[in-house]
């Protein structure tokens, strides 16, 4: 009887340990993924929608846009981001200039600017799309576009030529500018997009002169500024 008690002991000391054993919480590790990042959109005035596109990360540094629509149509593009080089800079315009007129992200790449054009016409076209689920989701937006009007501004004659702009409004907001008349004057067809890009973004004919074309710029001004008139 006395052999028994040490082995006893020693079986209860052995089950000590399995009875204060406690599985880890953290004992599991599960792999998060991260959802890829997407473009936001923000209602503006008068049924416009502006979109920030997901910054998309080059060689050249990374490239970001703010589209502003009214309706499906493209007013507006300004580069948030864009690679620090001067071919990046003189190719954006360009990109601009191209995408007011074509209305999608089908333009040409920019020689000199391939990286920087691609990332841009990527990030563009995911704006557009954007967009177009923002466009047939709101009833607004469809409703902002047929109620767009179109006006033609005053023909200026100037020592260069003829300057004559024609507006369409979404509303009060200027929706679009085209150019009826203008000098044939390289430096002219260098100014015109820089001009509209920035009537776009200032909603107003109080924009700068483009150095290089101020009688054209003054012409450009005058005439869209009678177009602003004349809308009401």
């Amino acid at each position: 009887m006395k052999r028994a008690i040490p082995v006893v002991v020693l079986s209860i000391a052995g089950l000590v340990p399995v009875w204060l054993y406690q599985p880890s919480a953290g004992s599991s590790t599960v792999q998060a993924t991260t959802p890829a990042p997407t473009s936001t959109s923000s209602a503006g005035a008068s049924g416009t929608n502006v979109v920030t596109t997901t910054t998309i990360d080059t060689e050249k540094g990374p490239v970001q846009l703010q589209v502003t629509f009214a309706g499906t149509k493209i007013t507006a593009v300004k580069l948030l981001q864009q690679p620090d080089h001067p071919q990046t800079e003189a190719a954006v315009p360009k990109l601009v200039a191209e995408t007011l007129e074509a209305q999608s992200a089908d333009i040409d790449t920019v020689s000199g600017a391939t990286i920087t054009s691609e990332a841009y016409k990527k990030s563009l076209q995911a704006a557009i799309d954007d967009n177009a689920k923002t466009a047939a989701a709101s009833p607004s937006a469809s409703a902002a576009q047929e109620s767009a009007k179109t006006v033609d501004g005053t023909a200026v004659d100037t020592e260069k030529g003829t300057v004559q702009v024609q507006v369409t409004f979404a509303g009060t907001q200027i929706a679009d500018v085209k150019m009826l008349q203008q000098p044939d004057h390289p430096q002219t067809t260098a100014a015109v997009p820089q001009l509209i890009s920035a009537t776009l973004e200032a909603q107003s004919a109080e924009i700068d002169t483009v150095s290089g074309a101020t009688i054209t710029s003054d012409g450009y001004k005058e005439s869209l500024q009678a177009a602003i008139d004349a809308k009401g």
